[in-house]
């Protein structure tokens, strides 16, 4: 890591966390000072995680709610990588053939949106698994700050003030998010009563457990199958929801194996095709047979590089991923270096796809072209996507990684009455094409683009990375891991570094919006000789938050010291000591 500019003109406008023992970031301050302090008391980088986690999930509860989704990753001292599975299934009631017999195809807006909510359980799996605290311990700055509240700051304003007219549809939700019928004043005290209940008596009833495994067992069965469920199984029957007691009560959290691919002298770990996991690692395949040093960082060879090759691992993504327990996906072939280097052929430095390219050949099968869902357009019934997701990384002194995802905004749908919860609305990722391999189905997992990545070099540099930002999400992150792995840059020159995003492949949230050609470029990054390769070029202010919010963590592993960066294009900080 180059560190010499830190001293002159070009350096950070924050500064870089430089810790020695352990660093938390996450998407909102507060939430990394509740992993800090689990950490200084004792934990390790999961039980950080979790209290992190749960505080996003009440302080950036405009973007996140704790009965959403949580993909996970965790890279522990020993090298081992598993990854808990983000989404929660469609329900057994689930039912594709209505969509098309009521709606013509289109997947209405509200409660036919939900699936099973995967995120308490998940949570709950990583500290089982691999962590050392009580659900209790970790999650007590989450209660916290819902039951006393915490200020409301421009960035949570913002957000529910533009959303207003959509919370306003469901009296529960408004409730809570417009008091007095307003988004609530900067500076003003920000208060959940009811969810900090609902985590109260999760808490409860670990507490009367015997032992730390019945304890997070009890947590569990408190929300899939204690008063949380029936009052979620209630809500949905009595309002026309699938979503029923049955389901949440055989719900467990899946730890998987990660994907797994390379990029010079950095291995690289993804999720799974319910994500865009791959679809990150595909593309860094394809560019690593481009010698992007030499082209320049955001010249305009780079960010054509950069675009055209998210649009050909775009097209592989639209026509396999799916939830590998229903569709056979082809990672195998989509991962090599060989498949990778047949479709860098389609990558043409003088002149941009005008949209989506066509899908390559895999065990000897060319997909069909690209044709849009029966679920996408406009439809009288949905409105705009909501607005979703954060991210969070640990690293602690035992050499323990800790990455996540959260997403699934409380804002973006009806929270249950007296629980503070919105069931996961993220059925709004399904699709109805019968033959769509993210198809809604009983049991099947909607695709999503949330996907925490951790890059390890030699062994003992490892770097979480990820971001929020929906389609915008997967190519943050390739951006601020190049810009790690190729130039150099230290983590918060990384984060801070202007960025583009293209929108030329379909949305993964419904109405699956695509805009063939379209990219937004940052101000600050030149766009004439863009226009002139075809790209259809929209320019975003310096540091726009749809640009992502990427934090990440260099961590080194022989000397113990770890830099973390936090992008300031939202609300994330980094803290460390």
């Amino acid at each position: 890591m180059d560190t010499s500019h830190l001293f002159g003109p070009d350096r950070p406008r924050r500064p870089n966390i430089i810790a020695r023992n352990h660093v938390v970031a996450s998407g909102h301050y507060y939430a990394s000072l509740a992993g800090f302090q689990v950490l200084e008391a004792g934990g390790n980088a999961i039980d950080a995680g979790v209290a992190t986690g749960l505080a996003i999930d009440v302080l950036e509860s405009q973007f996140v709610g704790f009965g959403g989704v949580a993909p996970i990753m965790v890279r522990l001292a020993d090298g081992t990588v598993r990854v808990i599975n983000g989404v929660g299934p469609w329900p057994a009631a689930a039912d594709i053939n209505l969509f098309h017999a009521k709606y013509h195809g289109r997947i209405p807006d509200g409660l036919l949106h939900t699936v099973i909510p995967a995120a308490p359980a998940n949570w709950i799996e990583a500290l089982r698994q691999w962590g050392t605290m009580s659900f209790g311990d970790v999650a007590a700055a989450a209660i916290r700050f819902a039951r006393d509240g915490f200020p409301v700051y421009p960035f949570f304003h913002e957000i529910i003030a533009a959303k207003r007219h959509e919370i306003a549809r469901y009296d529960s939700t408004a409730a809570i998010f417009l008091p007095g019928g307003e988004a609530p004043a900067v500076g003003s005290i920000f208060r959940q009563l009811d969810l900090a209940r609902t985590m109260q008596y999760m808490v409860d009833a670990e507490r009367a457990a015997e032992g730390r495994e019945a304890g997070l067992r009890a947590a569990h069965d408190a929300f899939y199958r204690g008063d949380i469920a029936t009052a979620i199984a209630r809500y949905q029957r009595e309002h026309g929801g699938w979503l029923a007691y049955g389901d949440l009560a055989s719900f467990r959290a899946k730890v998987e194996l990660p994907c797994r691919s390379s990029f010079h002298d950095f291995e690289l770990f993804g999720c799974g095709a319910w994500s865009q996991g791959p679809m990150v690692l595909q593309a860094l395949n394809i560019l690593e047979g481009i010698d992007l040093a030499a082209l320049g960082h955001n010249s305009t060879a780079y960010v054509h590089a950069l675009t055209e090759s998210l649009k050909i691992a775009a097209a592989d993504r639209e026509a396999h991923f799916g939830d590998p327990d229903f569709t056979d996906v082809p990672l195998e072939t989509l991962l090599s270096k060989r498949y990778a280097s047949e479709r860098r052929a389609l990558l043409d430095p003088q002149k941009a796809w005008p949209g989506l390219p066509s899908a390559g050949t895999t065990r000897g099968v060319t997909p069909p072209p690209w044709r849009p869902d029966p679920s996408a357009g406009s439809g009288a019934e949905i409105t705009s996507d909501k607005p979703s997701t954060s991210f969070l990384c640990v690293a602690d002194k035992h050499g323990n990684i800790f990455a996540a995802t959260p997403s699934d905004g409380t804002i973006g749908g009806p929270v249950v009455p007296g629980t503070g919860i919105l069931p996961s609305m993220w059925g709004s990722r399904g699709y109805s094409g019968l033959d769509h391999p993210g198809r809604v189905g009983p049991g099947r997992r909607p695709r999503m683009s949330a996907n925490p990545a951790i890059a390890v070099r030699d062994g003992s540099l490892v770097m979480p990375f990820g971001s929020p930002g929906s389609e915008v999400l997967g190519q943050a992150m390739l951006q601020v891991f190049l810009n790690q792995a190729v130039f150099g840059m230290d983590p918060q020159s990384a984060t801070e570094a202007p960025r583009f995003a293209s929108y030329s492949w379909p949305e993964s949230a419904l109405p699956h919006d695509y805009r063939p050609g379209l990219l937004c470029v940052e101000a600050d990054i030149p766009s004439a000789g863009l226009q002139a390769l075809g790209h259809t070029v929209e320019i975003w202010p310096e540091r726009k938050y749809l640009a992502g919010s990427v934090v990440t963590i260099q961590a080194d592993q022989n000397t113990g010291i770890k830099w973390a960066g936090a992008d300031p294009r939202r609300t994330a900080y980094a803290v460390g000591w």
